[in-house]
C-alpha cells in the first residue's frame, strides 16, 4: 500500500505525528519531496530539536529556506521563543494597553510582564506561524514535522489554550468597558478590542481547518513494538476527541530481510506486533516501510524513503 489522497487540491495541511524515534521527521521530508513534484510545498518543524537540518543535511533554522535541488521545496523550522518575541514585537501597543486599562500594575511592572514568557504559549505560537503561513497563500501543500505525541497533542489543542487566554483577557476588557460606560455612558471600541477579536477569528480558523478532513490531514507514524502501537492508539483516540480523524498509518522499520539469524528473529518478533497494528487500525490505510540498513539522512535515502511511501508515480493534483 502506498499513502493516498495528498494530491487532493483542497488538502492543504498534512501533520505527522507519533513517538520518538518512530521516524517522523524523515516521513513528513520524504512526503514533502514527494508533492513538491507537481505542488509548491512548505515543510515545517515545529520539534524544538529540530531535526530537520540533520536530515536535509542542509541549515534551515527559523527563516524560510529553499531546499537545494527542489524548486518547489521550502523549509522552515519554527522557534516557538523567537515566535513570541515576534508576536510582542507586533502587537506591543494593543498588549500594554491592555495592561494598563485592565490592572493596577505601573508601567515598570507592565515592561517587565511583556518580557516574561507564557505557560503554554510555545505551541500557540507554532500553530499560529503555520495557520499565517496558509493564509499567505504561497504554498499549495504544508507538510508539518511535531515532536513526540505529547508535543502533537499540545500543538493540536493550541487553540483551546488560546481561546482561554482571550477569554481571560476579554473579561479584563469588560470591567474597563463597564467603568467607562458607567461615566460616560457609551464606549468606543479601540485597537484592544480589535486585536482581541482577531486572535478569536484566529481560533476559530485554526479549529475549523483542523476539523476539516478536506483540508487537513493526520498522518501518525508507528514502528511494530508494544510501546509504539499502545501510545499511537491513546494519540488517535485523543485527536478523535477534538474531531481530527486519521485516515492512514506508517508502520515504519519493519524488517523484511531474512538473510541473517538476528533478522530472522527480528522478523519473527515483529509478526505479532504488525498483526496487532492491523487489528487495532483496521480502519486505516497501511503502509510498511522496511527497514533501512542505515540512517536516513540525505537526500539520495529520503527518496528511497519517498519511493517506499509512494512508489514509483508522482503525486498527481
Amino acid at each position: 500500500m502506498a499513502l493516498a489522497g495528498l494530491g487532493n487540491n483542497d488538502l492543504k495541511l498534512i501533520i505527522f505525528g507519533g513517538k520518538g524515534g518512530v521516524g517522523k521527521t524523515s516521513c513528513a521530508i520524504a512526503t514533502a519531496l514527494a508533492l513538491s513534484e507537481n505542488f509548491k510545498t512548505l515543510l515545517i518543524s515545529t520539534d524544538p530539536a529540530h531535526s530537520v537540518s540533520d536530515c536535509l543535511e542542509q541549515q534551515i533554522g527559523f527563516k524560510v529556506q529553499e531546499v537545494a535541488g527542489h524548486k518547489n521545496l521550502a523549509a522552515i523550522e519554527v522557534v516557538a521563543d523567537e515566535a513570541l518575541s515576534r508576536f510582542k514585537t507586533e502587537h506591543r501597543s494593543e498588549l500594554k494597553k491592555l495592561l494598563e486599562t485592565s490592572t493596577d500594575l505601573d508601567n515598570e511592572d507592565i515592561d517587565e510582564m511583556l518580557t516574561l514568557s507564557i505557560p503554554g504559549i510555545d505551541e500557540i505560537m507554532s500553530f499560529k506561524t503555520i495557520i499565517d503561513f496558509i493564509e499567505e497563500g504561497q504554498y499549495d501543500k504544508y507538510v508539518v514535522d511535531t515532536a513526540p505525541t505529547g508535543h502533537a497533542l499540545r500543538l493540536i489543542s493550541s487553540p483551546k489554550l488560546l481561546d482561554a487566554w482571550i477569554k481571560v483577557a476579554a473579561r479584563m476588557r469588560w470591567k474597563y468597558r463597564y467603568m467607562i460606560t458607567s461615566f460616560s455612558g457609551t464606549y468606543k471600541q479601540d485597537e484592544v478590542d480589535a486585536f482581541l477579536l482577531s486572535l478569536k477569528k484566529t481560533v476559530k480558523r485554526i479549529e475549523n481547518l483542523l476539523r476539516d478532513k478536506t483540508r487537513c490531514e493526520f498522518i501518525p507514524v508507528c514502528i511494530p513494538e508494544a510501546m509504539a502501537i499502545m501510545e499511537t492508539e491513546r494519540l488517535l483516540d485523543d485527536l478523535g476527541t477534538s474531531g481530527i480523524i486519521a485516515r492512514q498509518i506508517i508502520v515504519n522499520n519493519v524488517m523484511v530481510s531474512e538473510d541473517c539469524s538476528f533478522c530472522k528473529r527480528r522478523k519473527a518478533g515483529q509478526l505479532k506486533y504488525i498483526q496487532q497494528i492491523s487489528e487495532i487500525f483496521n480502519h486505516l490505510n497501511k503502509v510498511e516501510v522496511p527497514l533501512f540498513a542505515e540512517e536516513i539522512k540525505g537526500l539520495e535515502a529520503l527518496t528511497q524513503l519517498r519511493m517506499c511511501l509512494f512508489g514509483d508515480k508522482p503525486i498527481n493534483q
